[in-house]
Protein backbone atom coordinates (compact mmCIF):
# COMPACT_ATOMS: atom_id res chain seq x y z
CA UNK A 1 0.00 0.00 0.00
CA UNK A 2 1.30 3.23 -1.18
CA UNK A 3 1.65 6.32 1.60
CA UNK A 4 0.99 9.73 0.83
CA UNK A 5 3.50 12.62 1.40
CA UNK A 6 2.59 15.55 2.07
CA UNK A 7 2.81 18.02 -0.80
CA UNK A 8 4.93 20.96 0.65
CA UNK A 9 8.27 21.07 2.11
CA UNK A 10 8.35 22.64 5.67
CA UNK A 11 11.14 25.54 5.60
CA UNK A 12 10.35 26.39 9.47
CA UNK A 13 8.21 25.48 12.70
CA UNK A 14 7.08 27.38 15.43
CA UNK A 15 7.50 25.06 17.82
CA UNK A 16 7.07 26.77 21.25
CA UNK A 17 3.30 27.82 19.57
CA UNK A 18 1.99 24.82 20.54
CA UNK A 19 3.45 25.10 24.06
CA UNK A 20 2.31 27.88 24.95
CA UNK A 21 -0.80 28.52 23.44
CA UNK A 22 -3.67 26.21 22.86
CA UNK A 23 -4.65 25.90 19.34
CA UNK A 24 -8.37 26.40 18.60
CA UNK A 25 -8.35 26.98 14.67
CA UNK A 26 -5.83 26.88 12.06
CA UNK A 27 -5.81 28.52 8.80
CA UNK A 28 -3.15 28.73 5.25
CA UNK A 29 -2.22 31.83 3.99
CA UNK A 30 0.29 33.04 1.52
CA UNK A 31 2.89 35.29 2.06
CA UNK A 32 3.97 38.89 0.13
CA UNK A 33 8.03 38.73 -0.09
CA UNK A 34 10.71 40.43 -2.55
CA UNK A 35 12.38 38.15 -4.87
CA UNK A 36 15.82 37.88 -2.22
CA UNK A 37 13.65 37.37 0.52
CA UNK A 38 11.90 34.09 -1.04
CA UNK A 39 15.27 33.28 -2.02
CA UNK A 40 16.73 33.47 1.35
CA UNK A 41 13.49 31.59 2.63
CA UNK A 42 14.23 28.14 0.18
CA UNK A 43 17.74 28.26 1.63
CA UNK A 44 15.76 28.11 4.99
CA UNK A 45 17.50 31.30 6.40
CA UNK A 46 13.88 31.76 8.46
CA UNK A 47 12.96 32.39 12.20
CA UNK A 48 9.27 32.33 13.51
CA UNK A 49 10.67 32.61 17.36
CA UNK A 50 9.03 35.66 18.40
CA UNK A 51 6.35 36.47 15.04
CA UNK A 52 3.25 37.40 15.74
CA UNK A 53 0.22 38.52 13.24
CA UNK A 54 -1.96 41.25 13.65
CA UNK A 55 -5.01 43.08 11.72
CA UNK A 56 -4.04 46.33 10.18
CA UNK A 57 -6.26 48.33 8.14
CA UNK A 58 -8.32 45.16 7.29
CA UNK A 59 -5.42 43.47 6.32
CA UNK A 60 -3.39 41.05 8.16
CA UNK A 61 0.30 41.30 8.70
CA UNK A 62 3.02 39.21 10.21
CA UNK A 63 5.38 40.88 12.46
CA UNK A 64 8.61 39.88 14.10
CA UNK A 65 9.51 36.85 11.21
CA UNK A 66 13.47 37.15 10.83
CA UNK A 67 13.93 36.14 7.05
CA UNK A 68 17.86 36.52 6.70
CA UNK A 69 19.34 38.69 4.03
CA UNK A 70 20.13 36.87 0.84
CA UNK A 71 23.69 36.02 0.05
CA UNK A 72 24.22 37.18 -2.99
CA UNK A 73 21.45 39.97 -2.81
CA UNK A 74 23.53 43.27 -2.32
CA UNK A 75 21.09 46.30 -2.96
CA UNK A 76 18.03 44.10 -3.44
CA UNK A 77 17.84 42.96 0.29
CA UNK A 78 15.52 44.35 2.63
CA UNK A 79 14.87 44.62 6.30
CA UNK A 80 15.19 40.93 7.74
CA UNK A 81 12.45 42.08 10.75
CA UNK A 82 10.02 44.12 8.24
CA UNK A 83 6.56 43.54 8.77
CA UNK A 84 4.87 41.27 5.74
CA UNK A 85 1.51 40.84 4.44
CA UNK A 86 -0.67 37.90 4.39
CA UNK A 87 -2.98 36.79 1.78
CA UNK A 88 -6.35 35.97 2.92
CA UNK A 89 -9.65 35.85 2.10
CA UNK A 90 -11.77 39.06 3.58
CA UNK A 91 -14.21 37.18 4.93
CA UNK A 92 -11.59 35.27 6.96
CA UNK A 93 -9.65 38.52 7.79
CA UNK A 94 -13.20 39.38 9.50
CA UNK A 95 -14.12 35.64 11.49
CA UNK A 96 -10.11 36.43 12.65
CA UNK A 97 -10.89 40.07 13.64
CA UNK A 98 -13.74 39.01 15.37
CA UNK A 99 -12.48 36.13 17.21
CA UNK A 100 -9.70 37.62 18.83
CA UNK A 101 -12.18 41.17 19.80
CA UNK A 102 -14.64 38.72 21.48
CA UNK A 103 -12.46 35.96 22.91
CA UNK A 104 -9.03 37.70 23.31
CA UNK A 105 -7.70 35.09 21.02
CA UNK A 106 -4.48 35.85 19.28
CA UNK A 107 -3.32 34.92 15.81
CA UNK A 108 0.42 32.76 15.98
CA UNK A 109 2.29 31.63 12.96
CA UNK A 110 2.42 27.70 13.36
CA UNK A 111 4.87 27.08 10.24
CA UNK A 112 6.16 27.98 6.97
CA UNK A 113 5.95 25.64 4.03
CA UNK A 114 6.56 25.73 -0.53
CA UNK A 115 3.25 24.02 -1.64
CA UNK A 116 3.48 21.90 -4.72
CA UNK A 117 3.62 24.93 -7.03
CA UNK A 118 6.92 26.54 -4.99
CA UNK A 119 4.41 29.06 -3.59
CA UNK A 120 5.61 30.50 0.24
CA UNK A 121 2.82 29.37 2.00
CA UNK A 122 2.22 29.74 6.53
CA UNK A 123 -0.21 28.39 8.04
CA UNK A 124 -1.40 30.50 10.99
CA UNK A 125 -3.47 29.48 14.02
CA UNK A 126 -5.91 31.09 16.16
CA UNK A 127 -4.82 30.65 19.92
CA UNK A 128 -5.65 30.80 23.38
CA UNK A 129 -2.29 31.33 25.85
CA UNK A 130 -1.70 28.75 28.57
CA UNK A 131 -1.11 29.26 32.03
CA UNK A 132 2.23 27.85 33.73
CA UNK A 133 -0.14 25.36 35.17
CA UNK A 134 -1.38 24.02 32.12
CA UNK A 135 2.08 24.16 30.73
CA UNK A 136 2.85 21.60 33.62
CA UNK A 137 0.05 19.78 33.21
CA UNK A 138 0.98 19.00 29.15
CA UNK A 139 4.47 18.01 30.38
CA UNK A 140 3.10 15.55 32.90
CA UNK A 141 0.70 13.88 30.59
CA UNK A 142 2.99 13.47 27.50
CA UNK A 143 6.19 11.84 29.87
CA UNK A 144 3.09 9.65 31.47
CA UNK A 145 2.37 8.76 27.50
CA UNK A 146 6.20 8.20 26.75
CA UNK A 147 6.51 5.53 29.88
CA UNK A 148 3.48 3.73 28.52
CA UNK A 149 4.93 3.64 25.60
CA UNK A 150 8.38 2.04 26.94
CA UNK A 151 6.73 -0.28 29.06
CA UNK A 152 5.07 -1.71 25.94
CA UNK A 153 7.72 -2.37 24.11
CA UNK A 154 9.53 -4.14 27.02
Amino acid sequence: MKQNKPKYKVLAANKSARHDYFIEETLEAGLVLTGTEIKSLRQGKVSLGESFARIDAGELFIFGMNIKPYDHGNIYNVDPLRPRKLLVHKREIRHLLSETKREGLTIVPLKIYLNEKGRAKMEIALAKGKKLYDKRETLAKRDAERKIQRTKLK
